[in-house]
């Protein structure tokens, strides 16, 4: 496996700057998630690191080797795509076999047997061998898909968003599965997705992409617990942050058109004005609580539920275990778990309260 490096990547299309200077490496045998919203330059960046697209400036290196003279069949890379990509006249063996079976490899038919094995185990499609991929559910072409990837134990492997189309049940079920096997074969993985829920329960680490730009690196616990912007804030986390815009005065963190008022920050000045963001799970009912809302509207969703609280002109999101006793119209008393609270500047930047 390999140590992945992007040194200042530029790239533009006719009109549009897809990468704008990015720069982040991928440790060898690291789960690393590139996340964004859709145009992010998410998929540009994995067709760079495989030599599909050639950037504008910058560079890519594979353990200090410079990669950008090197052609796709030479970087030893394996992608998986969001569409499955699989020769479906063809039998599950024959395409996991497919891949070992380039002149380039040399691999005996009796080689190429023993990793087929292997890999089909690996991915409980053993089963499935002999069946022509035209037949396969969804959720099995994706496990045939990845097969393909594993079966030759490449320098990098490269996951365009191959999930996103099974259903919900299935999407849980693969992530679980592309963990364990990351994990027990040591792969350094670049895994691009816009879903927050995958990168947070995936990666070692995540950069998060927005308009060709790195917005920030870091753990998941950095990127939900310290996000360096507003944009960072709302991608990440569900339900939604709470973020107002707020006041501060005489030691006070007043949240606009509301009746919630906070201490403010120790040893801290605050601008005039900023926003404040609030995670749902600190907005904690509690019938001796210092602040109170009615409730306007609840989602149940069975280990928890979402409760909307009405303080003033704002809405606040709570996040309660399980099946609430609440009532819509209810007055509810609350706080909020004031060491959790985000600070940012009107320009989306992080503050250092």
């Amino acid at each position: 496996m390999s140590h992945v490096e992007l040194q200042q990547i530029s790239k533009q299309f006719p009109g549009v700057t897809a990468l704008d200077n990015i720069s982040f490496d991928v440790k060898d045998g690291e789960f690393f998630v590139l996340l964004g919203p859709t145009g992010a330059g998410k998929t540009t960046t994995l067709r760079i690191l495989a030599g599909l697209e050639h950037q504008d400036s910058g560079s890519v290196l594979f353990d200090g080797e410079v990669m950008d003279h090197l052609a796709p069949a030479d970087r030893d890379v394996a992608l998986v795509f969001q569409q499955y990509s699989l020769y479906p006249t063809m039998s599950v063996y024959d395409n996991l076999a497919f891949p070992l079976r380039s002149p380039l490899r040399r691999t005996s038919e009796g080689e190429i047997r023993i990793k087929v094995e292997e890999t089909a185990q690996k991915l409980r499609i053993s089963h499935l061998l002999k069946r022509k991929t035209a037949h396969l559910s969804g959720g099995e072409m994706q496990r045939v898909s990845i097969g393909r990837a594993i079966v030759r134990s490449p320098r990098v492997f490269l996951m365009d968003e191959p999930l996103s189309n099974l259903d919900a049940k299935l999407r849980e079920a693969l992530r679980v599965e592309l963990q364990h096997l990351q994990k027990t074969q040591g792969s350094t993985t670049l895994f691009v997705t816009h879903d927050q829920i995958e990168a947070l329960t995936m990666a070692d680490r995540i950069a998060v992409l927005n308009e060709g730009r790195i917005i920030q690196v870091g753990t998941p616990e950095d990127i939900y617990d310290l996000p360096a912007s507003t944009f960072v804030a709302q991608l990440v986390g569900s339900p939604r942050i709470n973020l107002y815009k707020s006041q501060w005065e005489e030691n006070t963190v007043t949240i606009c058109e509301s009746d919630v008022q906070l201490p403010s920050p120790l040893e801290s000045k605050l601008p005039a004005e900023f926003l404040v963001g609030i995670r749902p799970e600190n907005v904690k009912p509690d019938p001796n609580g210092s602040f109170t809302g009615q409730l306007i509207l609840t989602e149940p969703l069975g280990v928890e539920t979402i409760l909307h609280i009405q303080s003033g002109q704002r809405t606040l999101l709570s996040l309660v275990p399980g099946i609430t006793s609440f009532r819509l119209g209810d007055v509810v008393k609350f706080n909020v778990a004031t060491e959790h609270i985000h600070y940012f500047g009107l320009n989306g930047d992080r503050l250092q309260p």
